[in-house]
């Protein structure tokens, strides 16, 4: 990148604030009081963000009669569930194709039962008006690279021949640049129906809410420190106090599982995002996007994009950053040489809005597993579920996860329970050294791959036989 563009765009993120655009607004609810002293309920969920507000909220769903209390460290919505893109996928497995990899005997299976969950969150958010900007959009995976383009054709070529291509459209380079115009846009696959575009921090918000009022106890800047067994259930220790409870489901996801055994199947990954200011009537018309679709290119290293409700362009993605020793640390949120990189990207991709100003550049932590989808497994002789591993598509698959673990705390074998997603794990991550250098050499492969026609070297190949991945 010659110097002159480098400042003419860098330029661009001047005014920038480092927060998330999302947590930044005025409809943040004022925190619930933290716990002090004991309390006793029938079921404890670890953890404030999506995953520990739908089991909590489904729960109650469920049994309104059970005796709910929901604890979060800091406060509901905070981290990942504040600071993401706002995709809501239907998509259990990230995507079809990791899906047909892994699981090609029941991907039709999950499939379904992904369209029946994103159908379920649109359901909920309109029966307890959640006021999150849902919209029902559809995304395109855009292809940007000659091999792309085949690619994505191949997607959708596997997904017809397993009777999964009813919602989605192959769009040539004019028909993809007919919905969203930028110079680098060589075709696409959109997938009309399988995807929501919505305001995360509103929907985890509008959670907390909904499950207030049936009647969950929440607890913030509540952080479990401990879990031990108690009698015939299990006891959280907290800074002031204590829960028992009959049963527990953590939903803890990137923070550290308090079911230590569970830590080596996670590694945190830091994603990055800008929120430009809002567009005007002819910035928009000058890239068209009137279908608000959310927008994904096709590279290893990719970037997500977005329109929000008053039409701004978020933009994220393309930089995955694992710290060594994956740590999950506040310096980390904030990195200025991803945001340079980024906004380059962005001018690239869309040059006739140069002149475009960003207003927030933020990033969060992204737990993700060896196989990109979450995993689910439970402890202390059943009485403790916990889901984790969701790897950016966690917007819609955490109401999944909450299913899965109020399932594997009842006992009972369900469709969801027996599937072979939900009954084994993934690969654990390898100790330090060994988990920074092999993170890093697969990094450097995925950009020579991106750099070389999609070609993977040895090391990919060595990885996919293994099912070992690391992705954003």
């Amino acid at each position: 990148m010659a110097p002159s563009a480098m400042t003419r765009w860098t330029k661009s993120l001047s005014d920038a604030q480092p927060v998330s655009y999302w947590l930044d607004g005025p409809g943040r609810p004022a925190p619930e009081p933290a716990l002090t002293g004991d309390d006793r309920c029938d079921l404890l969920v670890v953890g404030g963000g999506y995953s520990g507000l739908w089991t909590a909220l489904i729960a109650k769903e469920r049994d309104p009669g059970r005796d709910v209390v929901l604890v979060e460290g800091r406060e509901v919505g905070w981290a990942a569930s504040g600071r993401n893109g706002g995709f809501c996928a239907a998509s259990l497995t990230h995507g079809i194709a990791n899906g047909l990899s892994r699981w090609p005997g029941e991907i039709e299976k999950l499939e379904e039962l992904g369209a029946r969950n994103l159908d379920e969150i649109e359901a909920a958010v309109k029966r307890y008006s959640i006021d999150c900007d849902f919209e029902r959009t559809g995304e395109i995976d855009v292809a940007t690279e000659p091999h792309q383009v085949a690619e994505v054709r191949e997607t959708y070529e596997e997904m017809a021949a397993h009777g999964l291509a009813g919602g989605a459209e192959l769009l040539d380079a004019d028909a993809v640049r007919e919905q969203v115009d930028s110079p680098t846009f060589l075709g696409g696959l959109w997938d009309r129906d399988g995807v929501a575009m919505l305001h995360p921090a509103k929907l985890a918000w509008g959670l907390k809410r909904a499950c207030l009022e049936q009647g969950v106890r929440v607890y913030e800047h509540t952080p479990a420190l401990e879990l031990a067994s108690a009698g015939a259930g299990m006891a959280v220790r907290t800074p002031y106090g204590r829960v028992f409870a009959r049963q527990v489901a953590l939903a803890t996801n990137i923070f550290p599982s308090l079911v230590k055994r569970v830590r080596a199947y996670t590694v945190p990954v830091y994603d990055y995002a800008l929120m430009t200011e809002p567009l005007s009537e002819e910035q928009l018309a000058a890239i068209g996007w009137r279908n608000r679709q959310g927008l994904g290119d096709s590279a290893n290293q990719f970037h997500y994009f977005r329109l929000s409700a008053d039409n701004r362009i978020l933009w994220g993605g393309y930089d995955a950053i694992y710290p060594f020793g994956g740590k999950v640390r506040a310096e980390y949120d904030d990195r200025p040489e991803t945001y340079a990189k980024l906004a380059g990207h962005f001018f690239t991709c869309f040059p006739q809005l140069e002149g475009v100003r960003f207003t927030h550049a933020w990033g969060g932590a992204i737990d993700t597993c060896s196989r990109f989808s979450a995993f689910f497994g439970t402890a202390h002789k059943g009485r403790v579920a916990y889901a984790a591993g969701y790897t950016g598509l966690g917007v819609g698959a955490t109401r999944f996860g909450a299913d899965v673990m109020l399932d594997l705390l009842s006992g009972e074998r369900t469709e969801r329970t027996s599937l072979e997603m939900v009954r084994t794990k993934p690969l654990p991550f390898p100790p330090e050294p060994f988990a920074w250098t092999g993170v890093a050499l697969t990094k450097w492969s995925l950009a020579r791959s991106d750099a070389n026609g999609g070609k993977r070297n040895l090391w990919l190949k060595t990885m996919d036989k293994l099912g070992l991945g690391f992705d954003s």
